[in-house]
C-alpha cells in the first residue's frame, strides 16, 4: 500500500475510516473500527466543519494536525459513549409516533 501524501488533497483523497487513521497516525482496533466505522466517520465530519467554521485562516499543516485530533477525538468518543447516547444519525434522534415515555405519562397523569 503506499502511502498517502500529507496534504489536503492526500486527506481529501481517502475514503475509507482505517485510511483516516493510518493518515494520522493513530492506532486503532480493527474489531472496534468495524463495529463505529460510520459513528467515528459522522462526528469527525461534524468536527471537521467545526474546525473549518471557527479556524478559517489556517495553514494547510495547522488544519490537518486539527483535522487529526478531530479524527482521534471521533474514534475515542465511542470507546465511552454508545451510538444511542451520541445521536449522530436521524434514527437515533426521531422519537416513534407510537412511542409513549414513562416520563410522559407521568408528567400527564400528574405524579
Amino acid at each position: 500500500m503506499t502511502a498517502t501524501p500529507q496534504t489536503l488533497v492526500g486527506f481529501k483523497s481517502l475514503i475509507d475510516t482505517e485510511e483516516f487513521l493510518d493518515f494520522f497516525g493513530i492506532e486503532y482496533d480493527p474489531t472496534f473500527v468495524n463495529v463505529n466505522r460510520l459513528h467515528i466517520l459522522k462526528q469527525f465530519s461534524l468536527l471537521i466543519a467545526e474546525i473549518d467554521e471557527v479556524f478559517g485562516d489556517l495553514t494547510e499543516a495547522e488544519k490537518l494536525a486539527k483535522y487529526g485530533e478531530a479524527f482521534e477525538e471521533a474514534y475515542e468518543l465511542f470507546k465511552t459513549s454508545s451510538p444511542i447516547e451520541t445521536r449522530l444519525f436521524k434514527v437515533f434522534k426521531d422519537k416513534a409516533k407510537n412511542f409513549v415515555s414513562l416520563d410522559e405519562i407521568s408528567t400527564e397523569a400528574g405524579v
